[in-house]
Order: C-alpha cells, then sequence, then structure tokens
C-alpha cells in the first residue's frame, strides 16, 4: 500500500514539474516578445557592419562605445535564447525521466530548479524598457540631516551598492569622494559599468533613512539620519546632451588625501561649472587630468539629461522640481537597526527584517519591488 502510494505521489510530482515547464515556456515566448529579441539581432548585425567599415577604428571612443554596446547585446541575445533552448530541452526529457526516486530524477529536479532560479532574475530585465535602461549608471550619494551619523550612513550605502555592484558583476570606478571630519563621507560620486546598472538601480533615487543607537553619541541614544541617493544614466556620446564650451567653466586644483605617497602633488582634479544651470561637478581620483575631466563630464551630461527630461525650464530648481530637503519626511526607504531590525521602502511597501544582508548589498528585494510597481 505504501509503495503505491509512494508511487502515485511521485507521479504527481513529475506532473506538477511538467506543468511548471510548460507554464515557464509561455512566459520566456512573452518575455523574448516584449523584448523584441528580433530587434536585438539586427541592432548587433547592423553594429558589426558599423565595425567592419573603413575607418572605424579611427575613433578610439567611439569605436568602444559600439564595440561595448554589441558585445552587452550579443550577451542578452544569447542569455535568452539560451534559456528558450533549455526549457524546450528540459520538457523533452521530462517523459524519458523515470519516475522512481533515483539519482536521474534528483539531477532533473536540480535543473528544473535551477532554471527557474535564473528565469526569476532574466523576468526582471523585462521590467527594464527606459530609453537609458541599458547604460551603466553613476552613482552619488551626499550625507544629509545627522551630523556624523549621516557620513557614517552615506559610507554605508557606499558600501552596499558597491557589494551590490559586485555580486552583479559590475565594474565600479570611484570618481569623487570627500571625507567626513570624524568619521564617514559627506558625498562621493562613482560609475558603475555594466549593462542595464541604470535600469536596476534607478529606483534607487531619493531619500534614505537610518535609526539606530548611535556609536557616536557618548549618551548613547537612538539617532535617526538621512543621506541622498542619486541615480543618473551614463550617457553615451551619441546620446548626450549638447553642452557648448562657452557653457562651462573648468577648474583645475590639487586633489585631497589623507598624506602618504596618495597625495596627488600636481594640479589634476578637475571641477566643472555648468554655467546656465549652476550645475557643479567634479572628479579628483584620477591622476590624469584628462581622465579626470572625462569621468567629470561624463556626469555632468547626466545631470543635465535627467534635468531637461523632468522639465524644460530656465532655472535649476525649476528643472528638478524643486530642491528636495535631506531630511525627515522625504524619505523613500528606512533602515532601522534598534529598538527592532527592518529595512522598509515605503514607496512599495516591501520590507525585509535583516539589515545586516540588505547593507551587505542583497537589495534585489527592493529593486524587484519597485520595477515591478505598477
Amino acid at each position: 500500500m505504501y509503495v503505491i502510494l509512494l508511487c502515485d505521489t511521485l507521479h504527481f510530482f513529475m506532473h506538477e514539474i511538467k506543468t511548471q515547464l510548460e507554464e515557464l515556456k509561455k512566459l520566456i515566448n512573452q518575455g523574448v516578445e516584449k523584448i523584441d529579441l528580433p530587434s536585438k539581432i539586427e541592432q548587433v548585425e547592423l553594429l558589426e557592419k558599423e565595425m567592419q567599415s573603413e575607418g572605424f577604428w579611427d575613433d578610439s571612443t567611439h569605436a568602444a562605445e559600439v564595440s561595448t554596446k554589441a558585445a552587452g547585446l550579443k550577451k542578452l541575445i544569447e542569455i535568452w535564447q539560451g534559456i528558450k533552448e533549455e526549457v524546450e530541452e528540459l520538457l523533452a526529457l521530462h517523459s524519458v525521466i523515470p519516475e522512481d526516486e533515483g539519482s536521474e530524477q534528483k539531477e532533473y529536479r536540480e535543473m528544473v530548479a535551477n532554471l527557474l532560479e535564473r528565469w526569476k532574475k532574466l523576468e526582471i530585465s523585462t521590467f527594464l524598457s527606459g530609453k537609458y535602461d541599458t547604460n551603466s549608471a553613476i552613482l552619488s550619494i551626499h550625507a544629509g540631516t545627522g551630523g556624523t551619523d549621516a557620513q557614517d550612513f552615506a559610507e554605508m550605502l557606499l558600501r552596499m551598492y558597491l557589494r551590490y555592484a559586485e555580486r552583479m558583476g559590475y565594474e565600479t570606478v570611484l570618481i569623487d569622494k570627500s571625507v567626513g571630519e570624524e568619521a564617514g563621507i559627506k558625498s562621493c560620486t562613482v560609475m558603475i559599468n555594466g549593462d542595464f546598472a541604470f535600469g536596476y538601480l534607478k529606483g534607487e533615487n531619493g531619500v534614505h533613512r537610518l535609526v539606530r543607537m548611535s556609536p557616536f553619541n557618548s549618551k548613547g541614544t537612538r539617532e535617526t539620519s538621512f543621506a541622498m541617493v542619486e541615480i543618473l544614466p551614463h550617457i553615451e556620446r551619441n546620446q548626450e546632451v549638447e553642452i557648448k564650451d562657452e557653457d562651462l567653466r573648468i577648474d583645475t586644483f590639487r586633489s585631497g588625501g589623507s598624506g602618504g605617497q596618495s597625495v596627488n602633488t600636481t594640479d589634476s582634479a578637475v571641477r566643472i561649472t555648468h554655467i546656465p544651470t549652476g550645475v557643479v561637478v567634479s572628479c579628483q581620483n584620477e591622476r590624469s587630468q584628462i581622465q579626470n575631466k572625462e569621468h567629470a563630464m561624463a556626469v555632468l551630461q547626466g545631470k543635465l539629461l535627467t534635468l531637461m527630461e523632468a522639465q524644460q525650464a530656465s532655472e535649476l530648481a525649476d528643472l528638478r522640481g524643486g530642491v528636495q530637503e535631506i531630511a525627515w519626511g522625504n524619505q523613500i526607504r528606512s533602515y532601522v537597526l534598534h529598538p527592532y531590525k527592518m529595512v522598509k521602502d515605503h514607496r512599495t511597501n516591501y520590507e525585509e527584517s535583516n539589515p545586516d544582508a540588505v547593507l551587505n548589498g542583497e537589495i534585489d528585494g527592493f529593486i524587484e519591488a519597485e520595477l515591478k510597481k505598477v
């Protein structure tokens, strides 16, 4: 009797797997249609044709941009074609997998579980249909209300995003960093290079709030501090906004540092002011003034594009839709470490009960909830 019941259970279980795979195949086909895979294949063909044209490599900067874009599209096509073929192979294999609980069935179940896990991550990319979602991102963090606690929180957020980028396989380049007097950072700017970096991170834009027992307060009281996160798309040259030379004021200065050999003894740091809007960006990470200027211009392009797309207006405050105070009442997310532990996003109500994991870069749940928000 037990053997009969076990066989029935295993038969039902295998039937459920087949149903899962058939549903997954439909979802994958819908995803292929949503991202318009055929057009992506056409884009690669056009880019490869351009790369083979005479004189293409004469402009190394443009050539690098085209090559990177082509490589990213090829990788995307390979992923979608691969998962489409894999679900079809697993469905075909289903009929020959024995229903008794042996090594073959165990291996098959593991293959299905791995496929479902990969699809869960790939599905999120189908929500990335914005104009610049495929671009790399420029991350800026600014300490707000809260003094030293806020500066320490800003550094905690920097570490969180660097760990997230590492997990995603993105390359990070520190562009600018202003260190706090006692601890943490006043502000920083980081380039996050990788496919869809802006698309995934754009929802992180806003005021973040930390509640904890302050390590900087001798009274041991609970403190609340704030930091602003700004996410901009890294604009490729063929997408850039027009920036006139006469609208720029470029100043050079000596990079700051903690002393010793790391201090830059030349005026290689660059500060660029866009005179019409008053937007100021700086870069002092590289030893070369030319490299610092290139990074600063990339940040400036992202800022101006974001402002222009938000609202066509003459004043910077109008373009930004008003200046947002980095303080109470404006937060998009709260990180509570005391008296209980929780991280909650106030836009989607998504929450996690393990702040340590979140601050260690595990922010996928928040990103997914924001992307799926209707």
